[in-house]
């Protein structure tokens, strides 16, 4: 597995990363057991970038992740989460709202340390502004956590590029991690440049467009209602069937590759920027195994450039939320 640093810091990484919050979040149940062992043969593949956070579950991906990666803690990058307030009986919950005071954001990191059974926090990202708590003040406390050996990275999620400037200016932000991929490109514009700019790492969530990118979803699939896309707009029968056109190209692009449609969306990703990590989700080896060969396709300029002007007379329906 090839290696990538995030912006201009020593946190190196596998090129590819792993979303793990459907392992035990999501539409369906998943056996520990089965995780655990999922997880590791993503360690023997060279996967050493693990994405969690303590509202997946919540609480129980954290554990999962804890426990699955503790005899390979000096060989791998845990990132993990904080901002949503808690509810009285189930915890961190999006529902209930978001909450990054810095007695907050310490009390989280405490906790998630015990979870992943480890004495240092990799990546502490930010889950999501709080409009409640300046960005210098949430920037601070990482600050704090950092001199304290509790944390080593701070990493923010859905950021603008001002709230980008403004917590880099208390504590160096080492990554942002935001939706983007070949249908969702609306960071291009101001983001990417400031992380340019500042030498901050972009880890893409979602790459493969919830799945869709992969060309494995026509207008009958259906979901489970926990399942967000029961609920998305980009995954109504008429979007699913009026977005095919992205898919098609993929396969265009992919036929001359030897390559899936999920396979170029992820090596697009790769080819923008050197300091591009994706983290798609996966809970099948056989998915996990396609993602990971999207790393070693050779992706040309030419290719970029048709699925770049292709893309750009392509109208995608339906909002992203």
């Amino acid at each position: 597995m090839k290696k990538r640093t995030l912006g201009k810091t020593d946190l190196e990484v596998s090129a590819i990363g792993l979303g793990c919050m459907r392992m035990s979040f999501g539409d369906r149940p998943t056996d520990k057991k089965e995780m655990i062992r999922f997880l590791h043969e993503a360690v023997d593949r060279g996967i050493t970038f693990f994405d969690t956070a303590e509202v997946y579950g919540p609480f129980t991906n954290e554990e999962l992740v804890g426990e699955a990666l503790e005899p390979y803690r000096n060989k791998v990058v845990i990132a993990t989460k904080f901002g949503f307030k808690h509810d009285p009986e189930t915890g961190p919950n999006p529902r209930v709202g978001l909450d990054s005071r810095p007695e907050q954001i310490k009390r989280v990191a405490d906790a998630s340390l015990k979870r992943l059974r480890v004495d240092v926090i990799d990546l502490f990202y930010q889950h999501r502004p709080d409009p409640e708590v300046p960005m210098e003040e949430v920037a601070g406390a990482v600050k704090d956590l950092i001199q304290a050996g509790k944390v080593k990275h701070f990493g923010l999620s859905e950021a603008s590029a001002d709230q980008i400037r403004r917590a880099h200016s208390v504590q160096p932000v080492t990554a942002l991690q935001s939706e983007y991929s070949i249908w969702w490109r609306v960071i291009e514009d101001e983001i990417l440049p400031t992380l340019e700019e500042l030498g901050i790492g972009l880890v893409p969530y979602s790459p493969l467009g919830r799945g869709y990118l992969t060309g494995k979803v026509n207008e009958h699939t259906t979901y489970d209602r926990s399942d967000i896309r029961s609920h998305n707009p980009r995954f109504t029968p008429e979007a699913v069937k009026a977005n095919r056109v992205v898919v098609d190209l993929l396969e265009k692009i992919g036929a001359k590759n030897n390559a899936t449609p999920g396979q170029i969306a992820l090596a697009w990703l790769l080819k923008q920027k050197p300091w591009i990590v994706p983290i798609p989700g996966s809970r099948r080896l056989e998915h996990l195994d396609e993602n990971i060969g999207a790393v070693a396709i050779p992706l040309t300029a030419e290719d970029s450039k048709e699925i770049d002007e292709a893309m750009s007379q392509i109208t995608v329906i339906g909002n992203r939320y």
